[in-house]
């Protein structure tokens, strides 16, 4: 376990991203510590993105927490490029975000700028110079060749500028080059902008403000029978229906709501807006009377016509559509990433196999693999996360196991079957989360299916190749069948 992220205060204390918890803890006891979620991370940079938009449509994501922005044709609205940037960083710090901000020519040097200059990268006049004094770690080059130009006296963007091409190629490889040269705005990487889909809003105005909160409620049950009749056109459902009541005195009042299966029953969807308002801390309040009322469905997704069973018994779709309210309810009462389900995660790694994430965000992807009908099944009903250590007996190296102790007690093995060899993930490599999780570098396991004289069923593995990756592989349990 490991930090991702440190606030300033534990910055302060001498924490760093990298470090063990449990180093953590034992410099500073009272931590308070939060479970890294990167799905959630997602989505937050998401509705950052999404809420950029009003500065310009040509927003670009830039992962784990960036965010790209062409103002090119629309710096101007708002007096420049630096006003617009002082805008930009108000409007996020009104939402509790501590943000670094840059402007220039080309989005790698305003990305460089942002997260390597020392001081205000927004307000730099000379960009040239700006990019000239950055280090050279802005060049995002691998670990080797970042150390083997600093080793060479090339501590800054511009010592590297000043250096032949050529002897740098050589050197450091053709990327390095590539790297330098985007940076200092001699060739261009043009940015690739979130596609923006096509807005489905529907909106009613009124000449006299209605102050009757009822009478908004059944005209918002109206214009949901209209948002859907051009879903079903379209074959389309919501997944996300978005209701802003404007107020005569400029007030706005936002209500969202979503759902884990695209929809377009509108007595559901009335359904959740009513849950939603039971449980708001600032209830809806017409005030003076309300002029017009918005509904958005700013997530839609495919939702192809249905044969409904004609026998009586036939109720497969109708329980499908109950489960799925259902769970929409108790996200709208817990709080969305309180209702969580399991998504198919495309790995072969076991552990891996599965991702738990908000119920909402489920939609039409990847499927689980089902084993055939009358076959046995290939995977335990119970994993141990982490796999836990066992001490194996066998014939040869690597045969399959004969004896093992797991818990204090030593087990004899009358039935196997395997090996089944699971390989590393070998291309994600070490920095995108390929590294073998029980620490001991990108080793392949040989998964057998063993049982013992008490009929128990166990599912074990060797860790690493005997003799090609290791000459003393280690045995683990990594789940248990019915």
């Amino acid at each position: 376990m490991r930090l991702t992220a440190v606030d300033p205060q534990a910055a302060a204390l001498g924490l760093a991203v990298g470090s063990t918890l449990a180093d953590a803890q034992a410099m500073l006891p009272d931590l308070v510590v939060q479970d890294h979620d990167p799905v959630a991370d997602e989505e937050l940079l998401d509705r950052v993105a999404d809420g950029c938009v009003r500065y310009t449509p040509m927003v670009a994501l830039d992962p784990p927490g960036g965010i790209m922005l062409d103002i090119g044709a629309s710096a101007h609205l708002a007096g420049g490029e630096i006003p617009l940037a002082r805008n930009i960083r108000q409007w996020l710090g009104e939402r509790g975000m501590d943000v670094r901000i840059a402007c220039a020519s080309t989005a790698q040097a305003a990305r460089a700028l942002a997260r390597f200059s020392a001081g205000n990268a927004a307000d730099n006049a000379d960009e040239a110079c700006a990019v000239r004094n950055l280090p050279v770690a802005a060049l995002e080059l691998p670990p080797e060749h970042d150390l083997g130009l600093r080793r060479a006296g090339l501590k800054t963007i511009g010592d590297v500028a000043d250096r032949p091409r050529g002897a740098i190629a050589a050197r450091f490889g053709a990327a390095t080059v590539f790297a330098l040269e985007l940076l200092i705005g001699q060739t261009e990487k043009p940015l690739s902008p979130r596609p923006l889909p096509a807005p489905r809003v529907v909106m009613r105005r009124f000449a006299e403000p209605i102050a009757s909160k009822t009478y908004a409620l059944k005209v918002l049950h109206e214009l949901l029978e209209e948002v859907a009749e051009g879903l079903a056109r379209d074959n389309l459902g919501g997944r996300c229906f978005a209701v802003s009541f404007h107020r005569v005195d400029g007030a706005v009042q936002h209500l969202r709501v979503e759902t884990g299966l695209p929809t377009r029953d509108t007595q559901a969807v009335a359904r959740l807006f009513d849950e939603r308002m039971d449980v708001l801390s600032d209830p809806l309040d017409p005030g003076f009377g309300f002029d017009s009322i918005r509904l958005a469905v700013p997530r839609s997704d495919p939702l192809e016509p249905e044969q409904v069973g004609l026998e009586k018994g036939d109720g497969a779709h109708r329980n499908r559509g109950n489960v799925g309210e259902f769970l929409d309810r108790l996200a709208i009462r817990l709080g969305r990433n309180r209702v969580l389900r399991f998504r198919p995660n495309d790995t072969h790694i076991p552990e891996r196999g599965q991702i738990a994430m908000a119920a909402a965000n489920m939609g039409a992807g990847a499927q689980w693999l089902r084993a055939e009908p009358g076959e046995p099944p290939i995977r335990p009903l119970q994993l141990f996360d982490p796999p836990q250590r066992i001490t194996v007996i066998a014939q040869i190296p690597d045969g399959p196991p004969r004896r093992f102790r797991w818990r204090r007690k030593s087990r004899d093995v009358v039935r196997h079957e395997g090996p089944e060899r699971i390989a590393a993930e070998w291309w994600r490599g070490n920095d995108d989360g390929g590294a073998d999780p029980l620490g001991r570098g990108q080793l392949s396991r040989d998964y057998y299916r063993i049982e013992d004289t008490q009929g128990r069923r166990y599912w074990v593995f060797r860790h690493g190749l005997y003799g090609r990756e290791t000459v003393d592989p280690d045995w683990y349990l990594h789940g248990l069948f019915a």
